[in-house]
């Protein structure tokens, strides 16, 4: 075993981080009317959202080992020896996700987190260097490429767009990353009126509490995904021991002074030919003003 030293590499072994078989029974999972779908964009908030649905359920338990073993990745929990059918520590029953609208299970509720795409791009990098690939031997130059370049059905653009398609449906909450740090208690209230959680000030004091930087960086081992490299990497082929951190600087922006201006080019340009082409949004910054106005008028 080895860890890839190359985007080549590292795109053969995501071709066996998740099976056929637990991708089928995940789409095959038939929801129940309460069910809440955490299903963001790879590292566009959704441990964090995690964080929020369960502390609100269950009045901020930590009883967990990691956070997927009490809000489990669809997708992948055949994989990881979880039956998506079973009964959860509280309810509503929780589930992570980064399926777009298009192919999740449908008939839940549906809680999707959006992040600047070059913010998100660089966490990603930052979160498989050392784990999915040698760390140091892709540069965030090529990562940026492979970033751009990955399938239509499986690439940050096509994820937005679709769920953006959907902001009317009053089962679909939209979000942002920016707003979750400029406004957590806010962010946590939302969410829990969207859950039907009752309208308690300690139960909501101590969710965003329990879902602030300094919190979940003291307890990042319960956020690391080591159960995850437990269970997949031996099948992808990957040498044990990779870190990986999904609670980093807790910054906005704190990657993009290294991303050149080809780079933002390129990706200005993905931007236009999807979002700007259908909904007429011009750049991100568009999107947010255009969903702070979309939240607000639902209040």
């Amino acid at each position: 075993m080895t860890r890839p030293h190359s985007i080549a590499e590292m795109q053969a072994v995501d071709q066996l981080f998740v099976t056929q078989a637990s991708l089928r029974r995940g789409l095959e999972y038939q929801p129940d009317t309460s069910d809440i779908f955490i299903s963001p964009y790879a590292k566009c908030g959704t441990t964090w959202m995690q964080q929020i649905v369960h502390g609100l359920r269950t009045g901020g338990s930590m009883d967990f080992d990691e956070i997927t073993q009490v809000v489990p990745w669809l997708e992948l929990a055949w994989d990881m020896g979880a039956d998506v059918n079973a009964p959860q520590v509280a309810t509503p029953r929780a589930f992570k996700s980064h399926l777009g609208w298009d192919d999740i299970p449908k008939g839940g509720r549906y809680i999707t987190v959006l992040r600047d795409p070059l913010d998100a791009m660089i966490s990603l990098f930052n979160f498989l260097d050392g784990w999915r690939f040698e760390a140091g031997s892709i540069s965030l130059a090529d990562f940026a490429d492979y970033y751009l370049d990955r399938a239509e059905s499986n690439n940050y653009w096509t994820h937005a767009a679709s769920w953006w398609r959907q902001r009317m449906r009053p089962e679909v909450l939209l979000l942002s990353f920016e707003g979750l740090k400029k406004n957590l208690p806010g962010t946590v209230a939302r969410v829990a009126d969207f859950m039907g959680v009752a309208d308690n000030p300690d139960l909501r004091e101590i969710a965003t509490r329990q879902a602030g930087f300094d919190f979940m960086k003291t307890h990042g081992t319960q956020f690391d995904d080591h159960l995850l490299r437990a269970a997949r990497d031996e099948a992808c082929g990957l040498l044990p021991g990779g870190t990986a951190t999904k609670v980093a600087t807790g910054k906005i922006g704190a990657g993009k002074p290294l991303i050149s201006a080809d780079i933002r080019a390129s990706f200005d340009a993905r931007w236009q030919e999807v979002m700007t082409a259908e909904f007429g949004l011009s750049s991100y910054q568009a999107l947010l003003s255009a969903l702070d106005q979309h939240n607000h008028a639902g209040r």
